[in-house]
């Protein structure tokens, strides 16, 4: 495969940015990755890969699928049973082996799958010409690189500023970076005093987490094998639970959401400090099955605040050669389990158009980052929009719903589907023939 005449730079080495460098690295693209931790790190939290991301890995790398299938860990699995959740009565009375679901939405052959995020990146990590401290001779990683600024000055290559005084060049550059995005400031525009515009940041969504993971064996006997085994979500009144397994079944995922009226507290941290009691507290009037989950997580934890990016939705993804993907572009909270699946997708359509026969130069790259627009961008920013509903449902505060099950499982799976169901190879030539339009040239 002949090797493409530019070089992008990508900002941000977590699981977007890792995958996209496999992706290109994949079609003969040269690319580096630029991040601004000291090392490449993910927080120890689950991630759920739904039927749509495990297509769109096998499209960016298949050893990127096979990665995942070496450490994650589906619910068929271990409980026989293709489930993506069992959706429980979070108040009720009724012990947890006995309960029974309101309902299931199933996700057929395999069910849910659900992975550490750490090690799901640590995985592909090994797929780079790259170890973690980066650098070295044949390496694509740099770290402690945090973005400052992008410049064109006319000479064909960008001019990458960052904080440390360093820069670097490429022909464009790909921003990865996730909610806390530079290189969005930079595409959305800074104002008169340099500062980024409002539109640029993320809004809080009204709602935090907190999230712990537990071995498997200290709450078998309080939940029940098979709820051990298939994810649940704990219903209830402005609050709910998800619980799913990971590293094939060990673990047990724990992430407990709060509705919050009230503004974030902080303009500078999404995370905060927060003690067990103030869990108990924000669950208060939840089942024993609920507390005593609660109960067995740590005495101090994190509240995460979740931002995203419903209330400033980006009119463009990209400005020139500059274009952002995945959080970056469309943060998005939790509540599909498909935002990680949305980056990967995003990557997929990507790193194929930026193969196409059709691009020959830097001259053409705008015109990738157009036709990617074009395809992804009503996509992503549905995923946001339907995320935020969907908790509203789960927590009994969607008015068209209220508690009726019936009505809720219609309008879950409805939306499940939108999530999974995607034609990707229909996008790709939708994507193709616009990339062709611009370009003046006949897709191929």
């Amino acid at each position: 495969m002949t090797q493409k005449p530019f070089e992008i730079a990508i900002i941000g080495g977590g699981i977007t940015g890792v995958t996209l460098a496999i992706s290109l690295l994949k079609r003969n693209i040269r690319c580096t990755i630029y991040e601004q931790a000291p090392a490449l790190g993910e927080i120890g939290a689950g991630l759920g890969i739904a039927p749509n991301a495990r297509r769109a890995m096998k499209i960016c790398d298949e050893r990127i699928f096979e990665a995942f299938q070496r450490v994650g860990t589906y619910s068929s699995d271990l409980s026989g049973r293709p489930v993506w959740i069992d959706f429980l009565d979070g108040t009720s009375p009724t012990p947890a082996p006995e309960l029974k679901p309101k309902f299931s939405i199933m996700s057929p052959p395999v069910g849910h799958g659900g992975v550490h995020r750490a090690r799901f990146l640590d995985a592909m990590i090994e797929l780079l010409p790259v170890n973690k401290e980066g650098g070295g001779e044949g390496g694509i990683l740099r770290v402690g690189k945090r973005l400052d600024t992008i410049v064109d000055n006319g000479s064909g290559k960008l001019q990458i500023k960052f904080c440390d005084g360093t820069t670097a060049h490429a022909d464009a550059v790909i921003g990865c970076d996730g909610v806390k995005s530079r290189t969005r400031e930079l595409v959305v525009g800074l104002d008169e005093n340099g500062n980024p515009k409002e539109g640029a940041k993320c809004g809080y969504s009204h709602k935090y987490a907190y999230r712990c993971m537990m071995p498997t064996k200290d709450v078998a006997a309080q939940l029940g094998e098979e709820k051990c085994q298939n994810p649940c979500l704990w219903m209830g009144p402005n609050r709910h639970v998800l619980t799913f397994p990971v590293n094939q079944g060990q673990l047990l995922n724990l992430v407990a959401f709060v509705t919050d009226e009230g503004e974030w507290p902080s303009k500078t941290n999404t995370t905060l400090p927060a003690t067990r009691d103030e869990v108990f507290k924000d669950f208060e009037g939840f089942s024993e099955n609920v507390r005593s989950l609660i109960q067995m997580t740590k005495d101090k934890s994190d509240r995460w605040g979740l931002f995203d990016l419903a209330d400033n939705p980006l009119q463009t993804f990209y400005k020139g050669r500059v274009l952002v993907i995945g959080d970056a572009a469309h943060a998005s909270t939790p509540h599909h389990g498909a935002g990680a699946g949305f980056c990967v997708e995003d990557v997929a359509i990507l790193s194929t158009l930026l193969e196409d026969e059709q691009v020959n130069g830097t001259d053409d790259l705008e015109a990738v980052f157009g036709a990617f627009d074009k395809v992804r961008r009503e996509r992503d920013q549905w995923l946001v929009r339907s995320s935020r509903r969907a908790a509203e449902t789960y927590e009994w505060r969607n008015k068209e719903i209220g508690t009726d099950f019936e009505k809720m499982e219609k309008d879950i799976n409805a939306r499940q589907g939108m999530c999974w169901d995607v034609d990707l190879d229909k996008m790709l030539v939708e994507a193709r023939e616009d990339l062709g339009r611009r370009l003046g040239k006949t897709a191929a």
